[in-house]
């Protein structure tokens, strides 16, 4: 600044050193701030794990765990049963015009509507948590990778959380992109020179400790009746399809085949109106 004002190096130099030592008690402060705040968050909604029982999905059973609030016994309801939903929500404001979105899951018990929403950044996305749970428990699909992984960084025997295998992929693919002439040598400069700058392998392994600590703390929270519900079973005692299930999926599969370019939630939406009684997750 003191530059572009016509003042020599010298000057301008004594002025950055001057205002640092100015503000860098003021700095120090607002990061140990900022630390304090951010620690104390974090193990606020840590500690909701020991509390708060996230719903469980057992394909081999076909059933869905519920664990509804201020209860003390789980709720067990055939995945056929389950009602899924996409909200969508639309608000003008002085700022200008303001969506949401969100996904829900639920059951009715009588005439009680038990259900589970969240909140998701966009309509495509709400439907893709909704079909990755579908992938899991009608096709099998054990793993997001299988069905998205935008930066490729999982092996094939590693764990599905990022980590420090996730760290060592990463590292192993940029070598290889410059071997292969894809990626410069200057390139790689700087994938270390940012790595070192964000601490190495640090946030990988701190990672790994998270992940272990909210398996454990899952594990222990888990009521007793929902950890035996969990247990698998032998391959002859796994509850099949129904057969209007079945029934309504070929359809899908027939019309989406005559009209592959009509979108998929239109198709279910058919389906659904022709058959009544149909599954939402046909």
């Amino acid at each position: 600044m003191g530059l572009m004002f016509g003042y020599d190096f010298t000057y301008t130099w004594e002025l950055v050193v001057d205002f640092f030592y100015v503000i860098y008690p003021y700095g120090n402060f607002a990061a140990f701030l900022s630390l304090t705040i951010g620690l104390a968050v974090w193990h606020h909604n840590h500690e909701k794990r020991a509390h708060i029982i996230p719903t469980r999905f057992n394909r081999q059973r076909r059933e869905v765990c519920f664990m509804p609030k201020d209860t003390t016994e789980p709720v067990f309801v055939p995945w056929e049963s389950l009602s899924a939903w996409i909200i969508e929500a639309q608000g003008a404001t002085q700022y200008g015009i303001h969506r949401q979105y969100g996904m829900g899951i639920g059951f009715y018990q009588g005439e009680t509507l038990t259900s589970l929403e969240f909140q998701c950044a966009g309509l495509p996305l709400a439907i893709s948590h909704w079909e990755a749970i579908r992938g899991y428990m009608e096709y099998e699909v054990n793993d997001l990778k299988s069905i998205q992984d935008l930066q490729d960084l999982q092996g094939p025997d590693d764990p599905p959380h990022e980590g420090l295998h996730t760290f060592r992929n990463a590292r192993a693919r940029m070598h290889q992109q410059i071997r292969e002439g894809t990626r410069t040598r200057l390139s790689g400069f700087f994938w270390y020179l940012y790595h070192v700058m964000t601490l190495w392998t640090i946030p990988n392994h701190l990672v790994e400790w998270e992940v272990r600590r909210l398996e454990r703390i899952g594990k222990q929270a888990l009521p007793d009746a929902m950890r035996e519900w969990s247990e698998p079973l032998p391959q002859d005692q796994w509850a099949k399809p129904s057969e209007e299930l079945l029934r309504l999926s070929e359809q899908v599969r027939q019309m989406q085949k005559r009209q592959p370019h009509r979108p998929i939630t239109e198709i279910f939406a058919e389906v659904e109106r022709t058959h009544p009684t149909g599954k939402r997750h046909a």
